[in-house]
């Protein structure tokens, strides 16, 4: 199923940077023209972002759209979709306004749009970057078909406190990862020209340190030294402009006590001076009428105030629409500023090629050929497979043999509309496959599947209800959950093995699903017991949006495997891979701990000053805890194969390197094992002596490599000077003279070392 090469012609590397990055005189031209035209309430009006109300993405709905259309008072419609219901409301801009000015029509195409692909957090854990990019091409070209053309997406925000239900929707702890993934997603949906019929333009968000939000309790305060700011948590964002993303949304939380979107040395000293940045800044949902609530002043205030940050168009809130004319004539914002923000809602236009036809995006025959297509859900599939991490694996239980009956039991096993994940709100989840249904048809007659629910997915009927919202219901069984387990656990005394479908449901990650208890509910661990106690070979397929606390059962089940939320083929996927047609190659891109009390918790930190060594546990005077080790119950990078792979010492081609040097970093790889398999190698680096503190490890590199079982290769990496530099206290981008260690290995922990010595 191996669908990456060759699928969807892809060729689009980096030069778009080059393509979004030039000057284009004829639209300067052409803007002029157009600005010169328009009243002041014009200007304003392309300023003010509505939706339609199509996906539940926040609490308020816009009101008379179509009145405020016709008015000019309109610049962009979210969650309207089909081609003919945005043909209807563009023919009122371009037939019925006075300056025939087109909307935008954007929508949260986070991990793909009908075809729906495997959690950002998921897609992270593939750790292949042709296979993200060639799903955020596959997102662009159905939701273009089916009538967008701005997706709010990608989501680069750092986040290291697993509690944050945001985590699902990005890329995990890591900055050169997520950089990474990053540069891949804005390429796919951008494509290396805007004005094509099958691209989204992407929008970067959350603008900035949204995942570091305090508690990880979403919405709320962060707060962080711009030291720490510029070498871990800003490197992503500036990665998606480089690639030429061409909007960029700014976050809910505030920044060195100025929320992001009144924040101007953010927006403007920041992304506009430092990083030359010349697309769109939006809002996130009513972000800037939540200034009143961060206590920045009334309505009129906090608009003007976000103006003159450098926000340039304000999503639903409807507050630049409602007051910037007043305080214009009150002199409270200039005609310049709101000049500057009108200028770039229509430059995204005019990039996108409304201006040349509005009607680009509304082929309704497009629409019918090319949503869902074949290749696209084989590609999600493909994805899933890739996406998955073994977590354990305890005398080669997997894979499965496809014979004999398997129970599949639990609150997972049999709902489909939770499949999908978060942030799947254009996801037709009435015909998304159930675990169970998806392995019945990938399987077909060579297994017998029976199921049953065995448990609730949480004992608290009201937390149960939160966790399902959107239509993601579970069956809910109010009997004795004695009586259900037993139920259950008769079920699977009729099988050969079961597969316990346990965890979160998809709505306990996602916006606004931050959680304080990371274990699986106490409802699923009684069922899972009682499972485990019947004597038959138990998996664990585990559903999860973010890290999840698994003490107990990395003691106790035989093996886990951590399926995310893999989309639409998540059932097939699932079979695929544990029944040993895919041997798994994911690898995660956050740290599992032990216990929620380590959180926030990631494999880059500082050595402190008295740090703990390795492989103890408590030490008084040390930088430790009494109740449990520093340990990560699985590190960053780690996920295990039904092969093994073998790793030889590193060899370096010289011990000491010039700022103009390469370093070569070579390891022999061998797959010692019976399976073959792909395995990620992993670089990472350490600053030994520097004039500030340094991480422990992070991460430079990595290659995914595949091989034949008895096979071996040199996997070699090039290191450079610009894999040695940090940004020092006088934000100064430099590498220092001094010794480095070199490391190498399949997960963050796990690795072979090697010194060399940056010299003058």
């Amino acid at each position: 199923m191996n669908l990456i090469k060759g699928l969807l012609c892809c060729g689009l590397v980096l030069s778009s940077q080059l393509i979004f990055g030039q000057q284009d005189p004829k639209m300067d031209r052409f803007i002029d023209d157009l600005m010169g035209k328009m009243t002041i309430e014009e200007k304003i009006g392309q300023l003010n972002l509505v939706t339609a109300g199509e996906a539940t993405t926040g609490s308020v709905v816009s009101t008379d759209v179509e009145g405020k259309i016709k008015a000019g008072n309109i610049g962009g419609i979210f969650s309207m979709t089909t081609p003919a219901r945005i043909r209807k409301a563009q023919e009122l801009a371009v037939n019925q306004s006075r300056l025939k000015i087109p909307i935008i029509f954007g929508m949260d195409v986070i991990h793909g749009y009908k075809t729906i692909f495997p959690i950002p957090l998921g897609l992270a854990a593939t750790w292949d970057m042709d296979l993200i990019q060639k799903t955020a091409r596959v997102a662009a070209i159905e939701a273009s078909a089916d009538g967008l053309n701005w997706t709010f997406s990608p989501m680069v925000d750092i986040s290291r406190d697993a509690r944050w239900g945001r985590i699902s929707e990005g890329s995990g702890e890591d900055t050169y990862l997520s950089a990474r993934i990053a540069r891949e997603m804005v390429v796919g949906y951008q494509g290396d020209d805007l004005k094509k019929y099958n691209t989204l333009m992407a929008c970067v968000k959350h603008f900035a340190l949204y995942g570091a939000a305090e508690a990880g309790r979403d919405y709320h305060t962060t707060d962080m030294s711009l030291h720490r700011m510029y070498n871990e948590y800003l490197p992503p964002y500036k990665a998606a402009i480089d690639a030429g993303a061409q909007s960029i949304m700014t976050s809910f939380n505030d920044i060195n006590g100025v929320p992001a979107s009144a924040n101007s040395w953010l927006l403007t000293d920041l992304l506009r001076t430092d990083w030359k940045f010349n697309g769109l800044v939006v809002t996130d949902y009513t972000a800037v009428n939540e200034l009143i609530d961060h206590g920045l002043g009334d309505l009129q205030q906090v608009s003007a105030l976000s103006l003159k940050a450098g926000v340039d168009m304000d999503m639903v809130g409807e507050g630049f629409l409602t007051t910037l004319k007043k305080s214009l004539d009150e002199g409270k914002v200039s005609a310049a500023a709101i000049d500057r923000a009108c200028r770039y809602v229509l430059e995204a236009k005019y990039k996108l090629g409304l201006f040349e036809d509005p009607f680009r995006y509304c082929n309704e025959d497009r629409a019918k050929k090319e949503i869902g297509k074949s290749e696209h859900v084989q590609l999600a599939r493909e994805a899933a497979t890739k996406s998955f991490v073994l977590l354990k694996n305890a005398n080669q239980t997997l894979p499965l043999k496809k014979s004999g009956t398997v129970a599949v039991i639990g609150p997972l096993a049999n709902t489909g509309a939770n499949m999908p994940g978060t942030w799947s709100v254009s996801a037709d989840l009435a015909k998304t496959a159930s675990l169970v249904d998806g392995m019945r048809a990938a399987l077909g007659n060579q297994v017998q599947i029976v199921t049953h629910l065995g448990a609730n997915l949480t004992d608290d009927a009201a937390l149960q209800e939160r966790s399902t919202m959107f239509g993601r219901t579970i069956p809910r069984d109010d009997r004795p959950a004695e009586t259900i387990i037993a139920e259950a656990v008769a079920t699977a005394s009729k099988a050969d093995v079961i597969v316990a479908a346990l965890g979160e449901s998809s709505e306990m990650s996602g916006e606004s699903s931050s959680r304080t208890d990371l274990n699986i509910p106490a409802s699923q661990r009684r069922l899972l017991e009682a499972l485990l106690k019947t004597g038959k070979p138990v998996v664990l397929v585990l559903f999860a949006g973010r890290p999840l606390t698994l003490t107990w059962e990395n003691e106790n089940v035989p093996a886990i495997l951590n399926v995310w939320f893999g989309g639409t083929e998540t059932g097939k996927a699932v079979a695929d891979v544990l029944f040993g047609d895919v041997n798994p190659s994911g690898k995660l891109p956050a740290t599992f701990p032990q216990h929620v009390g380590q959180l926030p918790m990631y494999y880059s930190q500082k050595n402190t000053g008295r740090p703990l060594a390795e492989g103890a546990w408590f030490q008084k005077f040390r930088s430790n805890y009494l109740d449990v080790s520093n340990d990560p119950l699985y590190p960053f990078g780690y996920g295990l194969s039904y092969t093994t792979f073998d790793y030889s010492p590193i060899t370096l081609d010289k011990q000491k390197i010039t700022a103009s040097d390469k370093l070569q970093v070579s390891v022999q790889l061998k797959n010692a094992g019976n399976y073959d398999g792909a395995e990620v190698v992993q670089l990472y680096i350490r600053d030994m002596v520097g004039s500030q503190t340094r991480p422990i490890k992070e991460l430079k590199n990595f290659q995914k490599v595949f091989l034949k079982k008895g096979e071996t290769k040199t996997v070699t990496f090039e290191v450079s000077n610009e894999d040695l530099k940090f940004y020092n206290q006088k934000l100064e981008h430099i590498s220092e003279p001094g010794m480095f260690k070199v490391f190498v290995g399949g997960n963050s922990r796990d690795l072979k070392e090697a010194d060399f010595e940056l010299v003058n």
